[in-house]
């Protein structure tokens, strides 16, 4: 059987958010920062400052993951549109002298 698209998708074989991070990047160094101030955090804060710190920071991962996830729906959604148009759409302002 030969391999399909939407089969490998279905299947899970295809994964875009699978990406790493390069190193040296820009994105790299915030990340170093951001997991070295957090254990910071963690370990300076007790009891009910460090349960607050620990929601807050989960709240602000479950919204970035939503937005990821919105963004790509929003993107293919952008990508079919472009598609479609592309195929099924004539309209245009001019015309194509060279057809005449």
């Amino acid at each position: 059987m030969e391999k399909s698209f939407i089969r490998e998708l279905y299947y899970d074989n295809i994964s875009p958010q699978d990406r790493g991070v390069i190193k040296g990047s820009r994105l790299q160094k915030l990340m170093g920062l951001i997991s070295a101030d957090e254990e910071t955090l963690s370990e300076k804060l007790t009891g009910e400052e460090k349960h607050l710190y620990l929601e807050y920071a989960n709240s602000w991962s479950e919204v970035l993951a939503i937005c990821e996830e919105d963004k790509f729906i929003i993107g293919f959604r952008l990508g079919a549109q472009f598609t479609f148009d592309t195929f099924a759409c004539d309209e245009a302002l001019t015309k194509d002298l060279l057809k005449e």
